[in-house]
């Protein structure tokens, strides 16, 4: 793993020189030590930061919080504030530039280290979400897609055919995918879920669930029994019309 280039923005000389020491004793490198939120776009230009320390309140025409700002806009680098200021006027001021976190002036080593690690976490997770959405739609956009559809299972992307599934059920911010012999959790809306899946087949017959019409057993009041599942599926009022439409029930 390549050592991680850190871009120290702070105005105080001795605390500078401290946060410098301490950087390259954890293991990182620190490309650069500046005063000024002037300076630090062309420093970003040259050395291309993987990491920016940045003190909120800077001498010179710009805040920390104003340079966030301009790094938010223009650039994909996780910024950490140093700050002595912990009122909440001044964290509100700098959320808004949603830093990836926050070094209280006086620091410990543990906290600096603590904070950079945490940061650098958050955004490579973030980086693979981001990257698995992007392929998830790639996969989607295939003529294939009403055959199969990808989740993410233990950082893998796992096919999953759509004959195998029998139910979705939703789960506050997640939705499981149910096949005969496997579970998947996956972050989604079922709104989103029902557009994957090819409408031939599967249909959303509660607002929690949405099933695989060809997988229905027996059907008992407003009770759903499905093959090769113990679970029971309710029936919401508001789509028992259609579903009885599509099941050409006499």
């Amino acid at each position: 793993m390549s050592t991680k280039k850190i871009l120290v923005v702070e105005d105080e000389a001795i605390v500078a020189k401290d946060i410098s020491v301490c950087l390259k004793k954890i293991g990182y490198e620190v490309i650069g030590t500046l005063s000024k939120g002037e300076k630090v776009i062309p420093a970003i230009e040259e050395n291309k930061p993987d990491l920016i320390l940045m003190d909120i309140m800077l001498a010179g025409n710009m805040t920390g919080i104003e340079v966030s700002k301009k790094i938010k806009d223009q650039y994909d680098i996780p910024v950490v504030f140093l700050t002595a200021y912990a009122d909440e006027k001044t964290i509100s001021k700098a959320k808004v530039t949603e830093p990836y976190g926050y070094v209280i002036k006086p620091f410990k080593e543990i906290d600096l280290r603590t904070s950079i690690e945490m940061a650098l976490y958050k955004y490579k997770k973030e980086k693979e979400k981001i990257a698995g959405i992007e392929e998830s739609k790639i996969i989607q956009s295939s003529p294939l897609s009403k055959e199969f559809i990808y989740v993410k299972s233990n950082s893998r992307l796992v096919k999953v055919e759509n004959d195998k599934i029998l139910f979705v059920e939703a789960l506050k911010d997640y939705v499981i995918i149910h096949t005969p012999n496997d579970k998947y959790t996956i972050h989604s809306t079922m709104k989103d879920i029902e557009k994957k899946l090819p409408a031939e087949s599967f249909m959303r017959v509660h607002r929690s669930y949405i099933l695989n019409l060809k997988r229905i057993k027996s059907i008992e009041g407003a009770i759903l029994i499905l093959e090769n599942s113990d679970k029971k599926i309710p029936i919401g009022g508001s789509y028992k019309d259609e579903l009885y439409q599509r099941l050409n029930l006499a």
